[in-house]
């Protein structure tokens, strides 16, 4: 098989789409002002449709007014908070091996490409989070006297773009709160969506899922070992081994400790094959790794079944911290706990009206739920960043040329808009350079 096959058919796609493309604006069917139109690579297709809601959502101005002064407000926290961020990863980078550097796959939150997310809940999740933050910005410029003259989608961005196409010459002519008011409005709608859907998953996982034992869940069990001998498989639960509960995995590994090869321990445990609890005696083998201690011959999930629960409902109330809980929340995918597929499934049975649907199409939901406010957490952080063309970008543009003009009162607005012009210029490169840091410097120093 040609080792270069993918390459040859995204190549081959690539030019497809440059010649089809090509061809339509020969034919007079793409141009700036017809239905189709071209944003760099992407195809812009354009209405006016839906700009009556628009009008009719943007006609209560107080209200968005506050929601997006409160939107300004913290979007100015995330975007302190996720420079914070890059700057401790940049010292952290310094400090570790090129083998633990990220791969540059994550550098893109794009599902398929990146592999923490996948790619069907991502996809999901993506084109909900961008068509909603694009429809907030419509409605608040509405709300603020600014028009809108179309709305649409971009084709041939991974997986799919919207826009609400502002009057830019209304909006250069709106006072700077006004202007940073429809720009806070996207990252507002992103905080806004991941509240809700993070709730909707705590509600229904509190009243379906209930864990099988308490004990810690088997994620793999290793061929010929004694575990697999005696019948262990992923998705069952250890609750006890020789003599003690194996609540969470510091107790896993406490049990083991001082056991020694050829020792026979008693081990009990929940099958998820027979719905039971099931104690049974194991001839421990000698540990690969530490020289005269058992083992037994499995690896357990980075967190409990009960702790996965409950990081799920409410990551705040972490027996860890609240600070730990909400970390575990957001590294759930990189621990292979979300999305909850599988054996994790195993873990649990379902209670209450909803497990009338079956485990299948429940987790699936549940699923989709947890990606919804991932990705919309992660949009809102993103465009909160002082980069151009992102959100924050026009945001820090304006609260630079509004601290020039406090201190240089002699400026007038176009000296005032040069300079917050300039001040983003700066922060946007200093902000690739801290993007790009942790992903290339591990592999220089």
């Amino acid at each position: 098989m040609d080792p270069y096959l993918g390459y040859e058919i995204a190549l081959a796609v690539v030019v497809a789409y440059g010649l089809a493309v090509y061809g339509c604006y020969r034919a007079g069917w793409i141009g700036p002002d017809r239905t189709l139109s071209l944003f760099g690579p992407a195809l812009m297709i354009k209405t006016q449709r839906g700009r009556s809601a628009l009008e009719r959502w943007g006609r209560f101005r107080r209200f968005w007014t506050a929601a997006s002064d409160l939107g300004i407000a913290l979007a100015v926290v995330a975007m302190g908070g996720i420079l914070a961020l890059l700057v401790v990863d940049a010292v952290v980078s310094l400090q570790i091996s090129p083998s633990a550097a990220p791969p540059v796959t994550e550098a893109l939150a794009l599902p398929g490409l990146n592999p923490i997310i996948p790619i069907g809940y991502g996809i999901v999740a993506l084109v909900v989070g961008v068509v909603l933050h694009e429809l907030a910005h419509g409605v608040v410029a509405r709300s603020q006297g600014i028009g809108v003259k179309t709305l649409g989608i971009l084709w041939c961005v991974v997986p799919v773009g919207a826009f609400v196409e502002q009057d830019d010459a209304e909006m250069q002519a709106a006072t700077r709160r006004k202007r940073d008011r429809v720009a806070a409005a996207g990252v507002l709608a992103n905080f806004a969506l991941t509240v809700i859907f993070f709730v909707a998953l705590s509600l229904i996982v509190a009243s379906t899922v209930q864990p099988n034992a308490n004990g810690v869940g088997i994620a793999v069990v290793e061929p010929g070992t004694p575990a697999a001998n005696a019948s262990l498989a992923p998705g069952d639960i250890l609750t006890s081994i020789n003599g003690t509960a194996t609540t969470n995995s510091t107790l896993f590994e406490a049990s083991l400790a001082d056991t020694h090869p050829g020792q026979s321990i008693p081990v009990v445990y929940y099958s998820a094959a027979n719905g039971s609890l099931v104690t049974t005696t194991i001839v421990l083998a000698p540990s690969p790794t530490v020289p005269g201690r058992g083992y037994l011959g499995v690896a357990v999930a980075f967190l409990t079944p009960t702790q996965l629960k409950g990081t799920l409902v409410w990551p705040l109330g972490s027996s860890a911290g609240p600070l730990d809980g909400a970390i575990y929340w957001l590294v759930l995918p990189l621990a292979s706990l979300e999305p909850v597929a599988g054996s994790t499934t195993s873990f649990y049975h379902l209670t209450g009206p909803l497990a009338a649907v079956g485990p299948g199409a429940f987790w699936v939901g549940v699923n989709t739920l947890y990606w919804l406010a991932w990705m919309n957490l992660l949009l809102g952080l993103s465009n909160a960043l002082p980069l151009v063309p992102l959100d924050g970008g026009l945001l820090f543009r304006d609260f630079m040329a509004s601290i020039a003009a406090r201190l240089r009162r002699g400026w007038d607005t176009a000296k005032l808009d040069e300079f917050g012009g300039r001040a983003v210029t700066v922060s946007s490169l200093l902000v690739l350079v801290l993007l790009l840091w942790q992903f290339v410097v591990p592999h220089l120093v």
